[in-house]
C-alpha cells in the first residue's frame, strides 16, 4: 500500500532542493533563457515536487533574481533512453510564497 502522500501519478509532497535538482535547473537554464529571451545570473532551485509518469516530471520553484521566482516544469526521460532533461513549461511573475502546483 503507498502512503497517503503519494498518489499513483499525482504530485509528491513538496521538498527542499538538493544538489541533484540544481543540477537539472542548470541543464534547463539555457533552454528557458532562449524562451525568455534575457539571460538571468541568479538560478537556484528553492523546493520541487515529482511525478512519475514514463520518466519523472519535475515540478521545481526556481529563484531568478533578488526577490522573483519563476516554476519550471522539467521532464526526465527514463534512464535507458539517454536523454537530458528538458524544459515542458513555465510560470514567471511567482513569489517565494506561490505553492508549486501542477501546470
Amino acid at each position: 500500500m503507498l502512503p497517503a502522500t503519494m498518489v499513483p501519478g499525482g504530485l509528491s509532497e513538496t521538498k527542499p532542493a538538493t544538489p541533484e535538482i540544481q543540477h537539472i535547473v542548470d541543464q534547463v537554464k539555457p533552454q528557458f533563457e532562449s524562451r525568455e529571451n534575457r539571460t538571468y545570473g541568479i538560478f537556484r532551485a528553492i523546493v520541487y515536487k515529482t511525478q512519475v509518469v514514463a520518466g519523472t516530471n519535475y515540478f521545481i520553484k526556481v529563484q531568478d533574481s533578488d526577490t522573483g521566482y519563476v516554476h519550471l516544469r522539467v521532464f526526465q526521460a527514463l534512464p535507458h533512453e539517454n536523454q537530458g532533461p528538458s524544459l515542458v513549461s513555465f510560470q514567471t511573475g511567482k513569489t517565494r510564497d506561490d505553492p508549486l502546483t501542477y501546470f
